[in-house]
């Protein structure tokens, strides 16, 4: 089916309805992070089901997030979008009203499936709104508004928490939500990809793959490594995602092409971005509940003081990219990978009961530069590993190995967490917090060294987007 566009509201509408979309999907990643403490105090519940309330989005967003692609090509991008939407808006109204720990987990998944049809296409209809000429600076734009909700998760989630109630979290998505709907049906301009075919095999090989590894690492410290549902869920997880893969170097339309990774450039960066997005959500997952439950700072508190992290790439995000123009982005991710790993294991230094913010503010700021040299050249490494036709899948397919990369690294270091510490006092907490972040910085480290096995390339004047491709990111951090 060839792609038709029927231009009804102009760049300007759909530059702020898939902006606000954007930012709404974004800022769910990270806003819950600074209200699980009070979340545990109001529903109940142990360290296993904190993690589901964050992995939950996360894995259902990661595994769906090419499938929605999929889905808006060959129904409508603007049906699908606006059926996205209304799952999502739906499912953070259960959120904000979950009578217990269960429910709002399940809300947190349905959530995540509604973002990972809506995220995509965003980028997609925005691309069939603007003109070619206008475009780089249209996704300059879109970048910089997912950009502003990941720096300001942790400082929404604390604010509406300390002020209102972690109810409001989620409720804060309603009104855009029931805003957006009528605005983008009479607005966006409905459009059609090639009608690719969906990868139904491959979606429920991944999804059930991810989720008996995931639940056997939660479920971990709490049954028993021996114990038989552990050991299922992490045996028929392995054995899944192994058939993922030979299923999918099979397939003549598989969800994410095996022949990729051919290419030691996409390998490479693939592999740096799961570790680096493993490493640093299992960090943030801790350390927002260190700050609160150890040092005694209250939810906005917390938020403000995770800000020389997650919000230093709205500063250094520009020099990057200066960098990765002048010397290429191979040594630029490698180095902030280098400086992500270096702040967390100084964090995991200096973290006592009784630490001083003044003595944790510098390794916040160098995991924050480090995570802004990644962002940006990261994309366009991507990008560049593959050929222009092929760049809207090798985008998704990065943006979703980091989601798994986030939902396995809240379960990996929560298991650590749990077998050295736990919540009985602050000394306990930072015993298992100590650990989690050295594990934290090992994992990243990987990460720089994968970064560093990148064919090294001459920087070039990028390619002019493909415009039945675009590039698809999701900013998180």
């Amino acid at each position: 089916m060839s792609e038709q566009t029927a231009r009804r509201g102009g760049a300007v509408w759909a530059l702020a309805l898939t902006s606000v979309a954007g930012f709404m999907a974004a800022l769910d990643n990270l806003v819950v992070t600074t209200a699980l403490p009070s979340i545990r105090e109001d529903l109940g519940g142990g360290l296993h089901d904190l993690e589901w309330t964050v992995s939950a989005y996360t894995l259902t967003f990661a595994v769906l997030l090419m499938t929605g692609a999929a889905l808006g090509d060959r129904f409508g991008r603007r049906r699908l979008f606006l059926a996205g939407l209304t799952v999502f808006t739906g499912a953070s109204a259960a959120a904000a009203l979950a009578p217990g720990i269960d429910s709002l987990i399940a809300a947190r998944a349905v959530q995540g499936a509604g973002a990972a049809v809506m995220m995509p296409l965003t980028l997609t209809l925005l691309t069939a709104a603007v003109p070619a000429a206008k475009r780089g600076m249209a996704y300059g734009v879109w970048g910089a508004v997912n950009g502003l909700a990941v720096a300001s998760g942790p400082l929404v989630g604390g604010s509406l928490t300390e002020h209102v109630s972690w109810q409001w979290i989620f409720w804060l998505n309603v009104p855009l939500g029931l805003a957006l709907l009528p605005l983008a049906r009479l607005r966006l301009a409905e459009s059609y990809g090639s009608g690719a075919r969906l990868d139904v095999p491959g979606t429920l090989l991944a999804s059930g793959g991810l989720f008996g590894i995931v639940y056997g690492l939660v479920r971990g410290p709490v049954d028993g490594w021996t114990g038989v549902t552990v050991l299922t869920g992490l045996f028929a997880g392995s054995a899944l995602l192994a058939g993922f893969v030979l299923y999918s170097a099979r397939a003549a339309h598989p969800m994410l092409p095996m022949r990729l990774f051919r290419s030691r450039a996409f390998a490479g960066i693939n592999a740096a971005s799961l570790l680096m997005f493993l490493g640093m959500f299992g960090s943030i997952f801790l350390l927002s509940q260190y700050m609160q439950g150890v040092l005694g700072y209250s939810p906005t508190e917390a938020g403000l003081r995770m800000l020389p992290w997650t919000g230093m790439p709205m500063l250094v995000a520009p020099i990057a990219g200066i960098l990765s123009d002048r010397v290429g982005g191979r040594p630029v991710v490698a180095a902030g990978l280098f400086l992500q790993a270096a702040g967390l294991g100084y964090m995991a230094v200096v973290a006592t009961a009784d630490a001083s913010y003044a003595a944790q503010l510098p390794a916040l700021v160098v995991s924050g530069v480090g995570m802004a040299l990644f962002f940006a050249p990261a994309s366009h490494l991507v990008m560049s590993s593959v050929r222009p036709q092929e760049q809207g899948i090798a985008s998704g397919a990065n943006n979703a190995l980091r989601e798994v990369g986030g939902a396995l690294g809240i379960a990996v270091m929560a298991s650590i967490f749990a077998a050295r510490g736990g919540y009985e006092s602050g000394q306990a907490f930072v015993d298992g917090l100590r650990p989690a972040l050295v594990t934290g910085s090992a994992v990243v480290g990987l990460a720089a060294v994968a970064a560093l096995l990148i064919p090294g390339r001459r920087p070039a004047r990028p390619a002019t987007p493909d415009t039945s491709a675009p590039v698809l990111e999701t900013a998180t951090p």
